[in-house]
């Protein structure tokens, strides 16, 4: 397993991490054994950045993982934790809550969770509409110089918003979503990025299993499963959607790989400061994503895979309209 920086202020972590939130539900049922297993074995092939939230099953994630990296050299991995959305006892949102006090408070919740005296990276899951960045990153700033976070990070903000928290500490990397079929990120997020030498750690780099290649017209969600309420699986989107799927397949036969590993390395291949999160929680699926990692994509590779997929080609939101408003970059 190679190795990135996430920015030129960040730790070096695995040119792969792993995104845990699908590990507590939400996207229905899970084996937290085959969870557990999974964080072993990705620990085992070198990745060694682990994405999560303490809002991941309302703390259950954090839990899990401070049982499955029980025993483990604190120093071999990297924790990126986000922090501040709000939800109910039935699993709803209810916004986002980024006041410096909340900050201290939420994460002391968090170190105790996972059993841990420190973070490395800390975010705010959302922009905090009546709080300034400012104002939360300041926050973060103090748990930082108390030693109990290493580094700074955002998640689903825009450019200017990076800007005003640049100006406060040095920001590691920007959590956003970035595939094939999510590229708004590329207009003038990445540029700005870029200028600032912050990196970038992408999510839904398989579009919840959309453009896995495992996804099938017809397919139902089960209970806790939120792609029931995603546009681009409702009905009349998902189909469009799955013969891009089936353009991209072409591509991948010819490459020889899967196509969850071709969505992957065309991500990663986007520039060497970005890190994609595969949120595989079977080891089958992590064994899957794994070799997108020596996957050497050549500019006719990159020419054929955005034929196949072109940029704004997807049909539906990612996320419903009620949650749209809180996000960084569109589609």
């Amino acid at each position: 397993m190679q190795a990135r920086s996430l920015g030129s202020t960040g730790p070096t972590v695995s040119t792969l991490g792993l995104g845990a939130m699908g590990m507590s539900g939400a996207y229905g049922a899970t084996d937290r054994g085959e969870s557990i297993a999974t964080v072993h074995a990705a620990l085992d092939a070198g990745v060694t950045l682990i994405d999560t939230g303490d809002f991941y099953g309302m703390g259950d994630n954090e839990l899990l993982l401070a049982e499955a990296l029980r025993g483990r050299d604190r120093d071999t991995y990297t924790l990126s934790v986000k922090f501040g959305m709000l939800r109910g006892p039935g699993g709803g949102f209810g916004g986002c809550d980024a006041r410096p006090e909340a900050v201290k408070n939420v994460l002391a919740y968090s170190l105790t969770r996972l059993g841990t005296d420190h973070v490395d990276i800390y975010r705010p899951a959302r922009l905090d509409p009546s709080v300034p960045i400012e104002e939360t990153v300041g926050a973060i700033k103090e748990m930082v110089d108390a030693g109990h976070v290493r580094h700074i990070g955002l998640s689903e903000v825009d450019a200017a918003t990076v800007r005003r928290a640049q100006a406060v500490h040095p920001i590691a990397d920007l959590q956003i979503e970035y595939s094939l079929i999510s590229r708004a990120v590329e207009a003038d997020i990445l540029p700005a990025l870029r200028e600032l030498g912050i990196g970038l750690t992408a999510y839904g780099v398989l579009s919840r299993g959309l453009i896995s290649g495992h996804w099938s017209p017809g397919r139902t969600t089960g209970p806790g499963d939120m792609r029931g309420f995603s546009p681009r699986f409702s009905a009349g989107n998902v189909e469009h959607n799955l013969t891009l799927v089936e353009a991209l397949r072409r591509v991948a036969e010819a490459k020889r790989c899967s196509v969850a590993q071709l969505a992957i390395a065309w991500v990663a291949a986007q520039g060497d400061d970005i890190v994609p999160l595969a949120g595989a929680r079977t080891r089958e699926r992590l064994t899957e994503a794994l070799p997108a990692t020596e996957l050497t994509l050549t500019a006719d590779d990159l020419a054929a895979i955005e034929h196949a997929v072109p940029p704004g080609a997807a049909r539906g939101d990612r996320y419903p309209s009620a949650l749209m408003s809180g996000l960084g970059a569109g589609n």
